[in-house]
């Protein structure tokens, strides 16, 4: 008899294609991080200054710049690995941290965390890579890199810092503070209001400026915690829009460089500032605004205000969960402190003008809306809304650099413009996303 051998099924034949299609794009994207970061390394060097290599190598061997963020990413990684691993795992990073503690306060220095999570996060790339196979792996690694590519965002931001100031040695904080007066000078109001409430309430406020990654990733592994159960990752989360914020935010510093009210108009100015006003003063109306020379080391960060945009992101992330389901009362709450606390220190502590607050606002959402809901497709609605956002972007960086003067004369005018154009796409992205947002199936299946 006769044996007919099965026919191939048509489309088995570009299978292996479409498997080593995913490899091979991460292949790239690993060296595409490699050599970014070997040449901002090269430039660091150049310019004296310690750069993402260096300051990693100090993750792993010496004392950790930020004893928070490691763990962060290592936390993060963990969604991806079952509940026993991450037993073993963090068990590991603590015993690891707490000999690198001893050590380090036996030799006479300060007390630092943040070498075991790095070690371990290292560690377990290379087991999922190399020993694990399948969903397992998969899993493992996509959950990995996301922890790696937090703790490399930051060593990449701290340098791009350096770059900010490098390349600009002037900046233009006179066009800010008088674009400022249509908001009403918020920054010299909550730098009074924070004088007055005392030395407490700045603590918590200055805690909630600097542990914002840690906030993120309560929320993002709130949002993966089903990831090893289901074998199924959301199609969109809070670490998505964090990783692209930070990628096109800090490409303005360059264009619009300014470095703040604290700075510019305040005792820390090291005597580059117009003069001591903040915040007990407002500074008299300049008519004639131009680029004010400032020292080569003070980052040029504040236009658009990136904490207001992470804040907002992490905001916006805990209203529901990645099902479409209204979010826990405890995160909801969570998610609203955190943006008001962080809204709060921007201005008060003098790190930014209130028209740097609102183009962070409209960056914000204008990439949460290019990113959101990705199984909804690029319709005539994301097109329309991502388009919106951009104009209003750079119609007010265009109106903050060349109508200051206008905009200080006429404020009420030029301060109802401000705010109607950011209601505008506050309303426009509440109605698109949360208003008319379509039902959800319980998990997404789609891979981010």
């Amino acid at each position: 008899m006769l044996v007919e051998h099965p026919r191939a099924v048509p489309g088995d034949a570009t299978l292996g294609s479409r498997l080593r299609a995913p490899r091979t794009l991460a292949l790239v994207a690993v060296s595409a991080v490699a050599v970014l970061l070997i040449g901002l390394q090269l430039g660091a060097w150049v310019n004296g200054f310690e750069g993402p290599l260096a300051s990693l190598a100090r993750d792993y061997v010496g004392t950790p710049k930020s004893m928070s963020v490691p763990w962060a990413g290592l936390v993060l990684a963990l969604v991806g690995i079952s509940a026993r691993r991450r037993v073993f795992a963090l068990a590991a990073a603590i015993g690891i941290d707490a000999v690198w503690a001893t050590l380090r306060l036996l030799d006479g220095k300060p007390f630092a965390v943040g070498n075991g999570p790095t070690i371990v996060l290292t560690v377990l790339v290379l087991i999922a890579a190399l020993r694990w196979h399948g969903r397992e792996r998969d899993d493992a690694l996509k959950a990995a890199a996301l922890g790696a590519l937090l703790v490399l965002a930051t060593k990449v931001g701290d340098v791009w810092l350096h770059v900010t100031s490098a390349v600009h040695p002037t900046v233009l904080d006179e066009y800010l503070l008088l674009a400022d007066r249509a908001l009403g000078d918020p920054s010299w109001v909550l730098g009074q209001v924070l004088e007055v409430l005392g030395p407490e309430v700045y603590a918590v406020l200055h805690w909630v400026y600097i542990e914002l990654p840690v906030a993120a990733i309560v929320v993002a592994v709130w949002q993966l915690r089903h990831v090893v159960r289901t074998g199924r990752w959301p199609s969109h989360y809070l670490v998505r829009t964090f990783l692209v914020l930070g990628l096109v935010g800090p490409l303005f510093y360059v264009l619009f460089p300014v470095v703040g009210p604290m700075f510019a108009y305040g005792v820390d100015g090291n005597g580059f500032q117009v003069g001591n006003f903040w915040p007990s003063a407002l500074p008299p109306i300049d008519h004639s605004p131009a680029a004010l020379p400032f020292d080569e080391f003070t980052p040029r960060n504040c236009m658009p205000s990136m904490h207001t945009a992470w804040a907002l992101s992490l905001f916006i992330h805990t209203r529901r969960d990645v099902d479409g389901s209204r979010a826990p009362a405890w995160l909801r709450w969570g998610g609203a402190f955190w943006l008001g606390a962080t809204v709060a220190a921007t201005l008060g502590f003098g790190y930014h003008y209130g028209v740097d607050l609102v183009a962070g606002v409209v960056l914000c959402l204008t990439v949460e809306s290019a990113l959101r809901a990705p199984e909804r497709g690029w319709g005539a609605f994301r097109i329309r809304l991502v388009a919106f956002g951009t104009a209003v972007f750079a119609g007010l960086l265009l109106s903050y650099r060349y109508l200051a003067v206008p905009m200080a004369e006429h404020p009420i005018l030029a301060g109802a413009l401000v705010i109607g154009s950011l209601t505008a796409v506050c309303v426009s992205f509440h109605a698109t996303w949360f208003a008319a947002a379509p039902a959800r199936k319980p998990v997404a299946a789609a891979a981010a």
